[in-house]
């Protein structure tokens, strides 16, 4: 058996065959061309329609490790919800390959190592998990997880395709299913004098490794934005990425996405947001201000003090491109920022 695994993982290694997320939302069915490659390779190797046919066959238990939703089933009718189309791409862009993203992630939390992060991660409980909501608002909440995909939200839930762009300089373009995050806050009621939204994540020293290791940082991660960027239309909170709920690598069960910054100002796995008067620090700000910026927008003519932002490279397509202010979404947020740090 060992010997038979073995080759399978080898065979693994000569035939890389990845699966659109589309095949999963239609059924997870897979093309014939791609079974019969699978096939041919199984059958030089003497492995037959048997390791084909096998749970243990590395072909489906990648895929799925890398992409199953932390939740599991709990949610999956749920999803997929239809999508908002007013938010594109550019003709110069395409979806990122769902295993492409789900096995390039930053995530601290868990490790250092991108492509190792689902592996520590896919495992970690987030059920039963609770976001907090408090501070300078009229209804406090703690909302449980019934009460963001089920609840009233349920029928807010849409699918969006946006730019990510991280601050080392690469790019992936997602599908994301959430719902704008000012519809959260209009259920707590912020007070007039609030002005700045406050997140933090979750902590956990013995369970993450990442925590318990670099200790030389103040866990848990925490981030911030602005009022007016927190209640705009393009931040999202998000329950899901490719038709289905989100992995852990991906900030499960919950998170933000502030497509026009870098990626860190999109903090993952929630349990807390605190409406604020004064300015809140940040995790990256905080811990290394000379190379990470408050508001941290995407800034082509802001270089980071080990390299330009000039480029990015397309994780997905290998392609190289030209940094957009704002990562294109320019001419939505711009305005926010007249005579302020973009």
């Amino acid at each position: 058996m060992a010997t038979c695994r073995l080759q399978v993982e080898y065979a693994m290694g000569l035939v890389h065959i990845p699966k659109a997320w589309n095949e999963r939302r239609a059924g997870r069915t897979t093309p014939e061309g791609i079974y019969l490659q699978r096939r041919e390779v199984l059958k030089a190797l003497g492995l037959g329609t048997l390791a084909l046919g096998s749970p243990q066959s590395l072909w489906a238990s990648r895929d799925d490790d890398l992409t199953r939703p932390a939740l599991g089933r709990r949610f999956a009718d749920r999803f997929p919800v239809p999508r908002n189309e007013i938010y594109e791409l550019g003709d110069d862009r395409t979806l990122t390959d769902e295993l492409t993203a789900s096995s390039h992630n930053n995530f601290y939390e868990f490790t250092v190592a991108k492509d190792k992060v689902w592996q520590l991660a896919r495992d970690y409980p987030v059920d039963p998990w609770t976001l907090r909501v408090h501070g300078l608002v009229h209804e406090p909440r703690t909302f449980g997880l019934d009460d963001l995909f089920r609840g009233s939200f349920r029928e807010a839930l849409e699918e969006r395709h946006y730019r990510f762009r991280c601050v080392e300089r690469w790019s992936m373009q997602v599908p994301w299913t959430g719902f704008p995050l000012r519809k959260l806050l209009d259920v707590v009621k912020p007070m007039s004098k609030a002005r700045w939204i406050r997140f933090i994540s979750f902590e956990d020293r013995q369970g993450l490794p990442g925590q318990r290791k670099q200790t030389w940082y103040e866990w848990p991660y925490y981030e911030a934005l602005r009022i007016d960027e927190a209640v705009h239309d393009l931040t999202l909170f998000t329950v899901g990425i490719y038709g289905h709920g989100l992995p852990m690598q991906h900030g499960a069960p919950w998170r933000i996405v502030a497509p026009w910054k870098y990626g860190f100002k999109s903090p993952k796995s929630l349990v807390e947001i605190e409406v604020v008067e004064g300015r809140p620090g940040t995790f990256w700000n905080d811990s290394e201000p000379e190379e990470y910026g408050f508001f941290s927008n995407v800034d082509p003519g802001q270089p980071h003090p080990r390299w330009t932002q000039r480029f990015e490279t397309d994780i997905g397509s290998g392609a190289t491109r030209e940094t957009q202010p704002y990562n294109g979404y320019g001419d939505l947020v711009a305005h926010l920022y007249d005579g302020d740090e973009i």
